[in-house]
């Protein structure tokens, strides 16, 4: 057996990442630190570029029992993600791959290139029963590898062969690239898109999501997805006490604005890596408020910077989570956006014919 030494500081320059690290993970037994020798200026130092592997899995269908969540199945096209949001509570899923939730997330990306065919394989099985299938709760399906992989695409043309219902969350204007099928799926009532809107201020974003499409982009995609008859649900998320709580009103309008039907919240959540690696941000890009935004945040979790417990680990306790749930209700209720949606169909699946299938006469 062999133990990976990861190094902590990379021996490259990182433009437009989200971390600045790469922690050890909490599988890691060792270490390591880079310390500068003189002999290369940072200046020289090469940038650090995204790889991509290639990944076969058995299986693309994911199931989860938590009582939480509003889906009991998922699907993620990708490992880790390039738009490099510093505070993605997906990033402690790398080490499960041996690799740092800090740099590695954002730049040695994995893609599934054979999970349209497996999907299909899955959904052709006598057991199988439909629910809505949940892409982008983990990382995000249309970052910016999906230009070229192209593999969500797949996987819609796969769902819609099979009129199985979809719910959908990105941050990702590449949505756009596929409302031809979004639109027709959207017409049967097997689709409905969720896009996430953590602040309004670019600069802002421009540091936490480095890779990410603007805020006014994004607003754009809600738009263009309404206009092509896609219901979208307008996610904000994460709410970051002390830096993003005060524009919840002002996105929330914002996304009505631009044809949102529907809204919910998060708040920010630490778990695991992500809260080293999130505190290592706030000191770089915002240190007049670290301890604000920490303070609070340890309110809501009992004195934690983060409790993992099913019911409250999405959104607090305490007066401040309280608060925070009142004002996105009353600003949901004014703008027309605090609707439960119906769920989607699942009555039209069927299994498609495959080539020297009988065919029904009925």
């Amino acid at each position: 057996m062999f133990h990976l030494l990861r190094m902590d500081r990379p021996l490259a320059r990182t433009p437009g990442r989200g971390a600045a690290s790469n922690p050890a993970n909490r599988y890691d037994r060792f270490s390591a630190e880079a310390v500068a020798d003189g002999w290369a200026p940072e200046a020289e130092l090469p940038v650090l570029r995204t790889e991509l592997r290639l990944e076969r899995p058995r299986r693309v269908i994911t199931r989860n029992a938590s009582p939480d969540v509003p889906f009991d199945r998922s699907i993620n096209p990708y490992r880790g993600c390039e738009h490099g949001c510093i505070y993605c509570f997906a990033r402690p899923g790398h080490a499960w791959l041996g690799l740092s939730p800090g740099l590695d997330f954002e730049t040695r990306l994995v893609a599934r290139p054979d999970a349209p065919e497996i999907l299909a394989r899955e959904l052709s099985a006598p057991s199988y029963r439909p629910r809505t299938i949940a892409i982008g709760t983990a990382t995000d399906p249309y970052q910016p590898v999906e230009g070229e992989q192209r593999i969500m695409r797949q996987l819609l043309e796969v769902l819609l062969a099979f009129r199985h219902p979809v719910g959908i969350v990105t941050r990702g204007t590449l949505v756009e690239r596929d409302l031809d099928i979004l639109s027709e799926m959207a017409g049967m009532g097997l689709v409905r898109v969720g896009v996430s809107l953590t602040t309004l201020d670019p600069r802002l974003a421009r540091a936490m999501e480095p890779r990410a499409p603007a805020p006014e982009r994004r607003l754009a995609t809600v738009a263009r997805l309404a206009e092509a008859g896609v219901e979208v649900r307008a996610m904000v998320a994460p709410v970051i006490p002390g830096l993003t709580d005060h524009e919840i009103e002002a996105i929330l309008a914002r996304a009505a604005g631009a044809g949102a039907v529907a809204a919910t919240w998060v708040m920010l959540r630490l778990p695991l890596e992500v809260s080293g690696l999130f505190q290592d941000w706030l000191a770089r890009h915002r240190p007049d408020r670290a301890g604000r935004v920490m303070a609070r945040l340890r309110e809501m979790h009992g004195g934690r910077d983060y409790a993992p417990d099913w019911g409250r680990r999405m959104r607090g306790e305490g007066p401040y989570a309280q608060m925070i749930g009142q004002r996105f209700r009353v600003a949901a209720a004014r703008l027309g956006l605090a609707r439960d949606l119906p769920e989607l169909r699942t009555d039209l699946f069927r299994v498609p014919p495959k080539s020297g299938d009988q065919l029904s006469l009925f």
